[in-house]
């Protein structure tokens, strides 16, 4: 099931069941014990603090995002796989995978848009989720009443393409709720 949203401005695409149940809690462990997570400084309105997550990147370029220049370690295999179904059903190339491993409430992303230079004009990006389900807003950046949140489950993928970074932000907000760890899968194109 494919669920479409009718935003202005912005292609999103949102596949609840992308991924098998059983296939996503395995991928799940194996890129939670076997990834060589980081945490790293960036610098936000001038202050500079850790990153409220833990990150890693896997592919074939190097991508660079808020001062943070990230070389990328091969596809491991669980990767590869992913990353080729993932091209089949979107009939798009990825060569990188920002992994965000959130471990707690505590750990979120703040408002931003995926508008790195190196992306191109109009880039896909498709984000799957897994472990812990976990609250997405979006909003729009000039239009600041035009807002969407949903809930991203386990096994789920969100693709958001064409314009939707020229026009809206997003972000993954801290809860006070309990929630297990998740980790985010972000591929991407990175172009030159």
């Amino acid at each position: 099931m494919k669920e479409e949203f009718t935003l202005p401005q912005a292609n999103l695409s949102y596949i609840p069941n992308f991924l098998q149940p059983d296939i996503a809690e395995k991928v799940f462990h194996t890129l939670y014990s076997q990834t060589n997570w980081i945490q790293e400084l960036i610098k936000i309105f001038g202050k500079e603090m850790m990153q409220p997550r833990l990150t890693h990147l896997f592919g074939e370029k190097s991508y660079t995002y808020s001062n943070i220049t990230m070389n990328p370690d091969p596809f491991p295999e669980t990767l590869q796989l992913l990353r080729e179904k993932l091209e089949n059903f979107t009939n798009n190339r990825f060569n990188v995978c920002l992994a965000n491993l959130y471990r707690d409430g505590q750990d979120s992303m703040g408002w931003h848009s995926d508008d790195e230079k190196g992306l191109g004009i109009n880039p896909v990006i498709a984000s799957i989720s897994l472990g812990g389900a976990r609250m997405f807003h979006l909003q729009h950046k000039t239009k600041k009443e035009l807002k969407q949140k949903f809930v991203l489950a386990p096994g789920s993928l969100l693709i958001m393409a064409g314009e939707t970074q020229h026009f809206w932000k997003h972000q993954l907000p801290k809860t006070k709720k309990q929630v297990t760890p998740r980790i985010n899968l972000t591929f991407r194109q990175i172009i030159g």
